[in-house]
C-alpha cells in the first residue's frame, strides 16, 4: 500500500506458510487487507455516494426460471400487472415514488430483478486516482484490489444504501398522498339521518340489497338477480320500487365494485313515488369490515353480504363513523400503502 517496492513477489515469498501455499496465495490475501482498507475509506464512499445520487440508474429484467416462458409470463395475471417494468431503465434520483414502489414489489413478488447502476470505468478511475500514486509492480496489485473492493464491496452497500434512500422519498411522498386521499374520504359530507336503500351489487351472485332506517339499523335484506346470468330486470326494478315504498327510503347508495354501472342504470329506470337520491359509493374495505370482529358484533345472525351493503349505506349517511371501523389501509385510497414504511404510515 506505500507502493515503495518493485520485488513484490520475493516480498510475498516471506509469507508462505500455514494455509499460505504460494506467493499469489499472499498476495491475494495482501490484495484482500488492501480492498477492506479501501471500502472503509470515507472520502471514497462520499465520492460514489455522490455519483450514486447524481447519475445513478435503476433498471430492471424479468425473471425467466425453468418453469416460466414468456408466454407463463404473458399469462400470469399477476406478472402483466407487472410488464412495463420487464425491462426498463431510469434515472433513480428522478423516478416517480409511484413507480419505484411498483418496480419494488414486482421485486418482492418475484417477476423482476433490480439492480443500481454508475459508470463503473468512472467509478474505479476516481478511486485509482485518490490512491494509487507509483507505477512500479505495486501499483498492479493496488489496481486489482482497486476493482476487487468496488464490485464486492463499495458498489453492493452504498448502491443498497441509495435504494434506501430513494424508497424513504418514495414512502414519504406515497404516506403524504394517503392521508389526503384519508382525509377527505373521512370528511365527506354526510348525508345525515336519511332512510337509505344500499345496494352491493354482483352480477352472479346478484345485488344484495338492505334497507336501513334513519339511525343506520337494519330492516330488511333480500337479494335480486337483475344482471346477467339470470338478468332478472323487470322482477328486481319492482322489487326496489317496493321496498322505497314500504320503509319509506329518502336515498340508494350502490357501491362501486363489479357491476355498479349497471345496476345505476337499473335504478335510473325505476319510477319512484318520490324523488329519491342516488349515489355511487365507495366499497373499498367494506370486504374487510363485513368479516371483522365489530361487524360480527354487530350483525350475528347476517352474513358478510348482509353486513358488507349495510356498510355501504352507512357510508353514505356517516363516512366518518363507519370508516373508522376499518383499517386505515384497507379503505383502498392510496399508493401501496402496504409496501410503504408501516412505522411511518401509523404515525401520520
Amino acid at each position: 500500500m506505500s507502493q515503495n517496492a518493485n520485488d513484490v513477489a520475493s516480498i510475498a515469498y516471506k509469507y508462505i506458510k500455514n494455509d499460505v501455499v504460494s506467493v499469489e496465495d499472499a498476495l491475494e490475501g495482501a490484495r484482500h487487507i488492501i480492498a477492506e482498507w479501501i471500502n472503509e475509506r470515507t472520502d471514497i464512499r462520499n465520492n460514489i455516494r455522490y455519483q450514486l445520487e447524481r447519475f445513478a440508474m435503476i433498471s430492471t429484467k424479468v425473471i425467466k426460471t425453468k418453469g416460466d416462458s414468456t408466454t407463463a409470463l404473458n399469462t400470469n395475471e399477476n406478472a402483466q400487472k407487472f410488464r412495463d417494468y420487464f425491462d426498463w431503465e431510469e434515472a433513480l434520483n428522478r423516478i416517480p415514488s409511484h413507480r419505484l414502489l411498483a418496480i419494488l414489489r414486482a421485486e418482492k413478488e418475484g417477476f423482476i430483478r433490480v439492480k443500481i447502476n454508475i459508470d463503473d470505468d468512472r467509478a474505479l478511475d476516481k478511486i485509482e486516482n485518490r490512491i494509487i500514486r507509483s507505477n512500479n509492480a505495486c501499483a498492479e496489485h493496488i489496481e486489482i484490489a482497486i476493482k476487487d473492493a468496488y464490485k464486492r464491496l463499495l458498489l453492493p452497500s452504498l448502491s443498497n444504501e441509495a435504494m434506501q434512500i430513494a424508497k424513504d422519498k418514495a414512502d414519504e411522498s406515497a404516506i403524504s398522498v394517503f392521508a389526503k386521499n384519508l382525509k377527505q374520504l373521512l370528511l365527506g359530507s354526510p348525508l345525515g339521518e336519511k332512510r337509505v336503500l344500499a345496494i352491493d351489487p354482483g352480477f352472479r351472485t346478484g345485488c344484495k340489497i338492505v334497507c336501513l332506517d334513519a339511525q343506520g339499523q337494519l330492516k330488511y335484506n333480500e337479494t335480486i338477480y337483475p344482471h346477467p346470468p339470470k338478468s332478472d330486470s323487470t322482477g328486481a326494478m319492482k322489487k326496489i320500487s317496493s321496498l322505497c315504498d314500504a320503509y319509506k327510503i329518502e336515498a340508494i347508495a350502490i357501491g362501486n365494485g363489479t357491476a355498479s354501472r349497471e345496476t345505476e342504470a337499473l335504478i335510473r329506470k325505476v319510477h319512484f313515488k318520490n324523488n329519491l337520491q342516488v349515489f355511487v359509493v365507495s366499497e373499498a374495505g367494506a370486504s374487510i369490515y363485513s368479516a371483522s370482529k365489530i361487524a360480527r358484533e354487530e350483525f350475528p345472525n347476517y352474513d358478510v353480504t348482509v353486513r358488507g351493503a349495510v356498510s355501504i349505506g352507512r357510508r353514505l349517511q356517516d363516512p366518518l363513523a363507519e370508516l373508522v371501523k376499518i383499517d386505515a389501509k384497507s379503505i383502498g385510497v392510496g399508493q401501496y400503502q402496504h409496501d410503504v414504511d408501516q412505522t411511518k404510515l401509523q404515525k401520520q
